[in-house]
């Protein structure tokens, strides 16, 4: 297939379903878009049906092209990661793989305009971060979460407003930063480096201020990344951890037992957030982030230092911790939840304390005149007990 021709079928569908999130091209199902969280199918010209692996093969080839790189992971790991723009249209991040002896696709589609803080109604806290002057920052979710948008987002306010040499890692590069008052230079795996721990330990001798990190996979990447926050550098990276308790016991995890001590007072002194983010969909339509945010303090720092114990655990500190600028996950859905954005179902989805989060709920419907149970009709039996004794 000709890469012209495959750009043919992406305009086709991405007209057909403009507010597409993810695009999936596998063997034995017709062409699928993900919108607003669902899977459909999207016709096209002319039309494919279910598709077959030498199809499906010929689209991963015309965006592959001539380079030998993909070839190879592909043949030595099982997939291979690219960028794809469709010009003048859209821009994609792609997985291809191999799936039962044949090969899949999945394109996860891209904005072609960095987004700002205030278009994606970020944490008023996020401020504070693009302010930071070093340290370790991480934002943290699964697969499809809206991490790297998040983090585009706080780069492009540092771009704003700081004078500072940014440099980021990235695989692939997904938002195309302009230069403003800052200098920045993105770097992308397999073209500009070969590892992220390679790449950021070649960016420490790039006089940066800033380094993003596209993920954080291993413990030779999350020790470069504290040794540059601990040398006078702002370190911003990504890891697949659901919160912020998970991801400092991830990290501490990933290190020998003899040396927990010394990991756990270094992440004490760098660490001064962790972002966790989930994906809900919303009631009018679209989706809608949540966050739990955690600011490094007296008691975070205790924390990542001592372990949790009993009642003292991170999701306490978090949910106390509101003057700070910290939020839970619940804290947060109840606010969604309160102001209608989402429904009783998706908030008890997403809850991280399913009885702690019923109860608010329950607490707000009982205000608003609602139902809290389905139970009805039980009256007291005043009788029992005082019937005659044999």
């Amino acid at each position: 297939m000709l890469r012209s021709q495959f750009d043919d079928i992406m305009r086709q569908i991405v007209d057909d379903q403009p507010d597409l999130s993810d695009v999936i091209f596998t063997v034995g199902k017709s062409i699928q878009a993900e919108v607003h969280g669902q899977l459909c199918n999207v016709p096209v010209r002319p039309e494919l049906g279910s598709l077959v692996p030498f199809q499906v093969e010929a689209m991963a080839m015309a965006m592959m092209g001539r380079n030998l790189r993909l070839y190879r992971n592909q043949r030595l790991t099982g997939s291979c990661d690219l960028s794809y723009e469709l010009p003048g249209r859209a821009r994609f991040r792609v997985n291809i793989f191999g799936q039962k002896g044949s090969m899949a696709i999945v394109m996860r589609k891209l904005s072609m305009q960095v987004p700002t803080m205030t278009q994606l109604s970020l944490p008023e806290i996020f401020n504070d971060m693009a302010r930071e002057k070093y340290g370790l920052i991480l934002v943290t979710g699964g697969t499809g979460t809206g991490k790297s948008t998040s983090l585009a987002a706080l780069i492009d306010a540092i771009n704003k407003q700081e004078y500072k040499h940014i440099i980021t890692l990235e695989d692939p590069v997904e938002f195309q930063h302009k230069h403003q008052r800052a200098v920045i230079n993105q770097r992308e795996m397999g073209i500009d480096f070969d590892t992220f721990a390679s790449g950021l330990r070649a960016a420490l001798r790039q006089a940066p201020k800033v380094i993003l990190v596209g993920e954080i996979r291993d413990r030779e990447t999350i020790n470069i990344a504290l040794e540059a926050s601990e040398t006078g550098h702002l370190v911003l990276g990504t890891l697949h951890t659901s919160d912020a308790g998970q991801t400092v016991n991830r990290i501490i995890g990933m290190f020998e037992l003899n040396e927990e001590r010394l990991i756990r007072s270094r992440l004490a002194e760098s660490l001064k957030f962790v972002v966790s983010q989930r994906l809900m969909p919303r009631t009018d339509g679209g989706r809608i982030a949540a966050f739990e945010v955690m600011r490094n303090n007296l008691r975070v720092k205790d924390l990542i230092q001592n372990g949790e114990t009993g009642e003292k655990t991170f999701y306490n500190v978090i949910a106390q911790g509101g003057t700070y600028g910290m939020i839970t996950f619940d804290q947060y859905l109840i606010k969604a939840y309160q102001t209608e954005k989402i429904t009783e179902d998706i908030a008890m989805l997403n809850a991280s304390d399913k009885s702690s989060l019923k109860q608010m709920i329950d607490r707000i419907k009982s205000e608003r005149g609602e139902k809290v149970t389905d139970i009805e009709g039980l009256e007291l039996d005043v009788k029992y007990g005082q019937g005659s004794e044999v």
